[in-house]
């Protein structure tokens, strides 16, 4: 039996524009990893079904920076189909827990739309690593990786005095309607390290709910070595487990 065939009829939102306060319907990927804080996180991440329409799509790995105990915000970094950047965008960036955008430095890539996001190239279908770590005390790196070319882009470093990262998470934000054509994004080799290479095989799952904009229509799901988030399927997704776990 198919994924697609799991599917119910409708019952939330499928059709048109979401309508939370950003106009994006969000789902999340929570890593199911031992230890931490981390030194560095890093996961490959290839869109293996391109959006279609000129909207904006971000899917993103984001870490939380801590410093003994203490909460000092979160940096997302991943790619983005936008609308100002035809052929294709990266970002770094994030926020201070109590709110504010955190300090950075400049990067080498061309700004889009601000300093967190820049124009990168990338194609769909081919896969993309992202790594977040510290060169240096107080400042946190996000790096791109070509896998086919093996060439590694640093996109910038955020500053913030953190000691080490945590609560990795993936999710997909999207600002195109729900019926939208359909796009598929996968994750995989979700590594941490604390002193030694800690790999998630599963997570916890997350959707944004229909009191709060959400698209019903988008799932996601373990297939083989990946991690998958769908968007624009032909119906609400039918109630299923909160936790996905790959097959090792």
């Amino acid at each position: 039996m198919s994924w697609l065939s799991r599917f119910s009829q409708p019952r939330e939102r499928v059709t048109g524009a979401p309508t939370s306060s950003n106009g994006a319907s969000s789902f999340h990927l929570w890593w199911d990893v031992p230890g931490g804080p981390f030194q560095e996180v890093s996961a490959v991440l290839e869109i293996t079904r391109a959006p279609a329409v000129r909207k904006l799509y971000f899917w993103a790995l984001q870490v939380s920076f801590v410093d003994r105990g203490r909460d000092l915000g979160a940096g997302h970094t991943g790619l983005q189909w936008h609308p100002g950047a035809p052929a294709g965008a990266v970002n770094w960036g994030g926020y201070h827990a109590g709110g504010g955008v955190l300090d950075g430095t400049g990067s080498d890539l061309p700004p889009v739309d601000g300093p967190h996001t820049r124009h990168f190239p990338w194609s769909p279908g081919r896969p993309y690593r992202f790594r977040v770590w510290s060169p240096s005390p107080g400042a946190w790196r996000s790096e791109v990786t070509d896998m086919a070319t093996g060439q590694a882009t640093v996109i910038r470093d955020l500053l913030v005095p953190a000691t080490g990262l945590a609560s990795p998470v993936m999710w997909a934000e999207v600002f195109a309607a729900c019926d939208d054509p359909p796009t598929e994004a996968r994750w995989s080799e979700l590594e941490a390290r604390a002193g030694q290479a800690l790999t998630a095989t599963s997570v916890h799952l997350t959707y944004q709910s229909h009191a709060d904009g959400g698209c019903a229509n988008t799932l996601s799901y373990a297939d083989g070595s990946s991690f998958v988030q769908a968007t624009g399927l032909p119906a609400a997704r039918a109630p299923g487990p909160d936790v996905l776990r790959l097959q090792t």
